[in-house]
């Protein structure tokens, strides 16, 4: 068994309210679990321009499980309403 961990450091453009970034972070999440994943906001829940986006896969394979995150960051990236900043991915296996 193979778990895959990315955390997405995000900045939103011009963002006024709380209101406002949950709405577009919300679209965020639900596109990621069309993957099949777990996501979630886990960070910077304060901060009005900036979050930070949690993903967890599990899977039986290495290669798919990197297929999922690439995927997954692929997705993240590609938004125009914000920018990526960074993308951190920690994968655990058998021997971890």
């Amino acid at each position: 068994m193979f778990v895959g961990a990315l955390e997405f450091d995000i900045l939103f453009g011009d963002v006024h309210s709380l209101k406002e970034k949950r709405s577009l972070v919300s679209p965020i999440l639900t596109e990621l679990r069309r993957f099949g994943i777990s996501a979630a906001e886990a960070g910077e829940q304060g901060r009005l321009r900036r979050a930070l986006v949690g993903v967890a896969a599990v899977s039986s394979s290495m290669d798919h499980l990197h297929d999922v995150l690439d995927r997954c960051e692929r997705a993240v990236a590609a938004r125009p309403e914000m920018q990526l900043l960074a993308v951190r991915r920690r994968v655990f296996g058998p021997e971890d």
